[in-house]
């Protein structure tokens, strides 16, 4: 039986999942944001300030949604010696969440957010909230943000200096940040394909997310940072329920460049169909890696994979003649055979 891994009739929302404003670390407005994204083909954003929740409701019209999240960092004591930090996106999934979770009313600001967090809702009789950098808390973090109705992801591993030893002990997130576009421009490798794969063998069942992580300081230059990464989310409609529930249930692609235009799984094989690239890879748990080519100056526009009964299971990466990527969603074989 056909089984469409992103729903044959919903559309195709180009969204930037990760994104800092004036209001914490960045150079441009909420509004300066949302209409350079507008520009540039964008119908969503996810504005995640720097540990500030701030809802932006008021930017929301019938071509534009914007998101409500924060980025929130945890990071190792660096009185010890320390120098790795975590950060997770929490993007909320319904518009109406107004309290920010794990809130401290002093501490872990920076940037602009000193002068904002008057602007953060948060529950008074909780007390103020204390951090920690370990795996224990980071999951405990991702869980309770998750069972308060926000989608957590694990941001930029490489920026972050942290290694298997580090994010194996994550758990309880939606998705990993496959693609930093700011940590690329940074110097950074944080194309994070080895991580999303280390995370899965371990057990975990994730998504993956490309996101710009914009603060717009480097106009006019290589280092200009909006327009590298994107999540190619295929939603009922342009409304933030829609958008949540495609979220949820993982109907969105990552991206550099490449376009996902089909993608489903039948009998026993993944068809997919897409813009011209160089080459498809298929990657599973098992030893069993399968790729395409292009043979010719058109470039490759479709392909279709085997994929073993043993695979646990498989995702494809896209990669165009420049060298840019497009990864799908890892897919487990229990969830597929039933």
């Amino acid at each position: 039986m056909k089984k469409y891994l992103l729903p044959e009739k919903n559309n195709f929302y180009k969204a930037n999942m990760h994104c800092h404003t004036v209001l914490s670390d960045g150079a441009k407005t909420p509004e300066e944001v949302k209409e350079i994204y507008k520009k540039l083909g964008y119908s969503i954003v996810a504005y995640t300030d720097h540990d500030l929740f701030i809802t932006h409701n008021d930017l929301t019209d019938k071509d534009f949604l914007a998101l409500n999240g924060f980025e929130m960092s945890i990071i190792e004591d660096r009185s010890k010696g320390g120098y790795k930090i975590c950060h997770l996106c929490i993007v909320a999934l319904d518009e109406k969440i107004e309290i920010q979770p794990f809130w401290h009313r002093e501490l872990y600001f920076f940037g602009n957010a000193p002068k904002n967090k008057h602007l953060v809702k948060f529950d008074e009789n909780e007390p103020d909230h204390i951090r920690e950098y370990s795996g224990e808390y980071v999951s405990k973090v991702a869980k309770e943000c998750k069972e308060k109705g926000f989608f957590v992801t694990y941001n930029h591993p490489n920026w972050s200096r942290e290694n298997y030893l580090d994010y194996m002990n994550y758990h309880n997130l939606d998705a990993i940040e496959i693609i930093n576009g700011g940590g690329l421009l940074g110097g950074y490798e944080d194309y994070n394909s080895k991580e999303y794969d280390d995370m899965l063998t371990g057990g975990q069942k994730l998504f993956c997310i490309g996101g710009d992580d914009n603060h717009n300081r480097r106009p006019n230059t290589r280092r200009w940072d909006s327009g590298v990464a994107f999540t190619m989310i295929k939603a009922e409609s342009l409304d933030y329920k829609s958008v949540a529930t495609a979220l949820k249930n993982g109907w969105f692609y990552a991206s550099e460049g490449p376009e996902i235009y089909d993608l489903y799984y039948e009998d026993g094989k993944v068809y997919i169909k897409c813009s011209a690239v160089d080459k498809i890879y298929m990657t599973c748990r098992a030893r069993e890696a399968r790729v395409e080519f292009s043979e010719d100056e058109n470039g490759l526009t479709e392909a279709c994979f085997d994929i073993p009964h043993y695979a646990g299971y498989f995702r494809l990466t896209l990669v165009d003649k420049f060298g840019k990527r497009a990864n799908t969603n890892a897919y487990f074989m229990e969830d597929l055979i039933k």
